[in-house]
């Protein structure tokens, strides 16, 4: 008897522990996925420290993706929110951590050398095989083409990364992230006749791409980090932060195309 007793008591526990009993017949049409961007990374470090820092700590990404060879980790669930992106904006959306997923990449970013920053360039296996991932992100959570951003568009202020050797052409190529054509950018630079828009033109133009950026009708420095940050992805020839005319008909270009 009282074997039966004990037996019953830890049977109701186990019910209780169990949770409420929840009917999963019906399904709502009115839904979609949380997921409306995927932010890339470089680490700045190896593999094992990037591991290390990515598992270990405060900071964390969905997915990192090796060096040499191109192996990709899953580290949060695509349906958790992973810590990769910190204070950020984009097309009005903040805190970025709970809408997005994070991609790193096993990269060290740059070095500062006597004779200037050195960037380090990606693998071309790791880019395949982030592009894959890409894709199949993308059709799972039904995103389109623009969806992908760096960290540095989404933190112009403190971040940089992927850098200036990200090779974003090649995404595009892919299909995966839109891109002004050439004939078309030189044709706006040309009817521009050398004249630079104003700091308040680019600030508006920037705002439309997607960038958070002060309306203040001056070229400060906050502002020339967004330029600059737009150039890392779109004119990696020159990435200064200064307004000219190419840029300014990139933006142009691709803002036609919204």
């Amino acid at each position: 008897m009282r074997f039966f007793v004990f037996a019953l008591f830890f049977a109701v526990l186990a019910g209780c522990s169990s949770g409420p009993s929840i009917d999963t017949s019906y399904t709502a049409t009115g839904q979609g996925s949380r997921v409306q961007y995927i932010v890339l990374h470089y680490t700045a470090a190896d593999l094992p420290r990037s591991l290390q820092l990515l598992t270990q700590t405060d900071v964390s990404a969905n997915y990192l993706i090796g060096d040499s060879p191109a192996t990709i980790y899953r580290l949060v669930d695509e349906n958790r929110r992973a810590w990769h992106v910190g204070v950020s904006e984009w097309q009005g959306r903040t805190w970025l951590n709970s809408t997005t997923i994070g991609i790193e990449l096993v990269n060290q970013g740059y070095r500062d050398t006597p004779n200037g920053r050195q960037w380090v360039p990606f693998n071309e296996e790791q880019i395949d095989t982030l592009i894959v991932l890409l894709k199949d992100i993308m059709q799972r959570h039904n995103l389109k083409p623009g969806s992908i951003i760096g960290h540095s568009d989404a933190a112009p202020q403190r971040k940089v990364d992927p850098g200036p050797l990200f090779p974003w052409k090649r995404l595009a190529d892919a299909g995966l992230v839109p891109w002004p054509d050439a004939n078309r950018v030189l044709l706006t630079q040309r009817q521009m006749a050398g004249q630079v828009p104003s700091a308040s033109w680019f600030q508006q133009q920037l705002k439309r791409q997607g960038y958070t950026v002060e309306q203040t009708g001056e070229l400060d420095k906050a502002t020339r980090n967004v330029i600059a940050a737009f150039q890392i992805k779109y004119r990696q020839a020159r990435y200064d932060g200064e307004p000219d005319t190419e840029t300014a008909a990139i933006l142009l270009v691709l803002n036609s195309m919204r």
